[in-house]
């Protein structure tokens, strides 16, 4: 049976009320403490700019093709979008097979990941394994379903390989997807994992951790039973709730701190700053691409307001 999708604020609503739970049995916090605001990255501090709305939509997903066009997905709909260029109206090119569109990631065959399962049941994702992801041709925008039994895929990427690895803020099970479609749904198992970015070499998986030790964490394609930490939250900041992060030119990783309505940008291993702020519910973020539209080195953001905007902050030259 079909499990009825919630409003447009979905994963943002569970975060909040899960968030306690979660954090009580994962989290000592010795006594309450004010938080401390990171110091803005420098260059950084500019006011986000809006550059595109999807009214009522919740959105989870985003990635930018080589032609500077913008895709994300709305959790509520289950449909797939593309933005032209900033400031043009959002089409819907596709819609998910069984609700809660997730995370987009590009395949090496050209065609684009789509997360779909993302919706309430992946409460018990590591059990009932909903998650699946299909791909879409973006130019005939025809979504064939890919693979299935996934704990979830609200974080995806995918490395040169074809290899794919999805993820789960609600479960503990970080799956791995061969381009042959067969599913290794517990390759690596990290309480709370949001968010999948790969290094350029492929070396690490990088993710957030969303509500179990809040942080982020890198893990190791060789020994994924050996995840490193490189950046552990405490005092106020327990409750930020780290979304759907991305990596810089650098190596660096930004990621939205959701319920703190702010970007963070890891300089070093404990060392954040931040790139932009007022923007709640923010989802993940993505580097344009391209010459034109949501070009190359421009920062975007999504979030479950159906908004997107440039963090200008963020710019990578």
């Amino acid at each position: 049976m079909r499990v009825p999708q919630f409003g447009r604020s979905l994963r943002s609503t569970l975060r909040v009320a899960a968030a306690g739970a979660l954090l009580a049995g994962a989290v000592s916090v010795a006594a309450p403490s004010i938080a401390v605001a990171a110091p803005t990255c420098p260059g950084a501090g500019q006011a986000p700019v809006r550059v595109g709305s999807i009214p009522g939509a919740a959105l989870e997903g985003a990635t930018v093709d080589d032609a500077g066009r913008l895709y994300t997905t709305d959790l509520v709909s289950g449909r797939v979008f593309r933005l032209d260029a900033p400031g043009a109206a959002a089409v819907p090119v596709a819609t998910v097979p069984s609700g809660g569109a997730g995370a987009l990631a590009w395949a090496t065959d050209g065609s684009l990941l789509v997360g779909y399962g993302a919706d309430a049941r992946v409460l018990l994702g590591d059990f009932l394994r909903p998650g699946a992801i299909a791909k879409l041709n973006t130019a005939t925008n025809v979504l064939t379903p890919f693979a299935s039994g996934l704990s979830a895929a609200n974080g995806l990427d995918v490395a040169a390989d074809g290899i794919a690895y999805a993820t789960n803020d609600f479960g503990t099970q970080i799956g791995r997807v061969f381009p042959d479609g067969r599913v290794e749904p517990n390759w690596a198992t990290l309480p709370s994992a949001n968010g999948a970015v790969l290094g350029a070499d492929d070396r690490y998986l990088y993710v957030s951790r969303t509500f179990v030790n809040p942080g982020v964490s890198r893990i190791p394609l060789a020994n994924p039973g050996a995840p490193e930490s490189i950046l552990d939250l405490s005092g106020g900041d327990v409750l930020a709730a780290p979304d759907g992060l991305t990596l810089d030119s650098k190596g660096r990783p930004v990621v939205p701190a959701n319920a703190r309505g702010e970007i963070w940008r890891i300089d070093a291993p404990g060392r954040y700053c931040v790139l932009g702020s007022g923007l709640p519910t923010s989802s993940v973020v993505t580097y344009g691409k391209g010459a034109t539209g949501f070009s190359a080195g421009r920062l975007y953001r999504v979030g479950f307001d159906g908004a997107i905007y440039e963090i200008p902050g963020g710019f990578d030259a």
